[in-house]
């Protein structure tokens, strides 16, 4: 099979930015609420042909720029003229326009680079998880995630003064920032020198024995249909040769199947939507959102405030917006950030078996070693603002975008 390698488009990249960040006039600002990416163009006299012009997968990506976002603009020296623009789509993947000689503007999806940090550590409980946690780390994002992660398996109240959490995690950090959610791998609560465990695997979390922890149940907004297109946060495609991503599960199916409410919630739009044609958005408990796009129609009475029940028709399969046929695209997003909506859609909690369960134990081993040596060693954790400083340097090296 023929290879590609990315290592000259990379430093094509790196070099790109380098020079982006010595601009004269860089300029950093929240994307704002309610902004689209068509009223961007329009205010800052970038032709909209631009937009015209993608493709539909990228022009559903334009609809999935969040507001509050930072992104980035270059101008030249006198301020007069937009040179560059960088705008994050997700963790992963960032639009990058940029001013041609002959004053027409190019697009194009880039990598956002970050430097990655693990750890583990171990605190004694004082009050609780969530307030010691950030006591602890400054890190008010990690605190959450793991309350999150346990609060379908663990009564926190049950802890008292003296107790231990240990914690294995992931970190992204890019500009000095931390970037995106930590990543809890596994976690251990330390309950009356009894311990509780949880490991993440395949982006689901697991008992010791190998037992789904509980969630947040959704089901398939549709019935009998196929799964044309994955999620996907960043792919490079080998044959167009540049970045491309999914932010959602696309079901192919007959124009008018029905469409239903993955979960019990109230409905936050219905309407048109650029690129994704028709759409609804639903707010879920727990900081979800799904949307359902390109629907060929809504079911009658379905209108923002509505509240509606899981498996309730709320619309129907089309080929609205930018569509090459019928079909459902369906996005899963928590707290704002899409995550793979095929992650959280099962009917009932999973115990793993086989060939996998050998490979979970192996690595629930290997990372409850790494638990118990915070515990023993009191290893305890590094505050946000150290490690950000400690990661800047190296991110100088090979930084790509903002």
């Amino acid at each position: 099979m023929k290879r590609y390698s990315l290592m000259p488009r990379l430093f094509f990249l790196i070099t790109l930015f380098a020079l982006f960040l010595q601009a004269s006039v860089v300029e950093r600002k929240p994307w704002p609420q309610g902004e689209s990416f068509l009223h961007f163009l329009e205010q800052n006299s970038i032709p909209q042909s631009l937009y015209w012009d993608l493709d539909k997968e990228d022009k559903e990506l334009c609809e999935e720029i969040r507001a509050g976002v930072p992104y980035y603009t270059m101008y030249d020296d006198n301020r007069s003229t937009i040179e560059q623009v960088l705008i994050p789509l997700n963790e992963e993947l960032q639009i990058h326009l940029k001013r041609k000689k002959d004053g027409s503007y190019s697009f194009e999806m880039v990598p956002i680079a970050y430097r990655e940090y693990s750890e583990a550590f171990s605190i004694s409980i004082e009050r609780s998880p969530y307030q010691d946690i950030i006591k602890a780390t400054n890190n008010t994002p990690l605190a959450y995630a793991f309350v999150d992660a346990f609060k379908n398996s663990f009564d926190f109240t049950r802890l008292r003064k003296g107790d231990k959490v240990a914690i294995l995690y992931r970190e992204k950090i890019r500009l000095g920032r931390i970037h995106g959610t930590p990543v809890i791998e596994a976690a251990m609560i330390e309950r009356r020198k009894k311990p509780y465990y949880l490991f993440r695997f395949n982006d689901r979390y697991y008992d010791s024995r190998g037992r789904e922890v509980e969630g947040f149940v959704f089901r398939k907004p549709v019935n009998r249909v196929r799964i044309t297109s994955r999620f996907t946060l960043r792919r490079y495609h080998p044959v167009l040769k540049r970045y491309r991503a999914h932010l959602g599960v696309d079901f192919g199916g007959r124009t008018g199947t029905p469409v239903m409410a993955a979960a019990d919630g109230r409905v936050t739009y219905a309407g048109r939507l650029g690129g994704y044609g028709n759409v609804i958005k639903v707010r879920h408990r727990d900081g979800f959102l799904t949307l359902y796009a390109h629907l060929h129609k809504f079911r009658r009475g379905i209108r923002r405030g509505k509240y509606v029940k899981k498996g309730q028709v709320i619309g129907y399969i089309g080929s609205t917006g930018m569509s090459t046929g019928p079909h459902l695209h369906f996005g899963l997003y928590k707290n704002g950030r899409p995550v793979n909506p095929l992650g959280v859609i099962r009917i009932a909690k999973k115990t793993i078996y086989g060939k996998e369960r050998k490979r979970f134990l192996r690595i629930a081993k290997e990372r409850k070693e790494s638990l118990h040596e915070a515990v023993e060693n009191g290893k305890t954790p590094r505050k946000m603002e150290d490690l950000s400083q400690a990661m800047v340097p190296m991110e100088r090296e090979t930084r790509i975008g903002g």
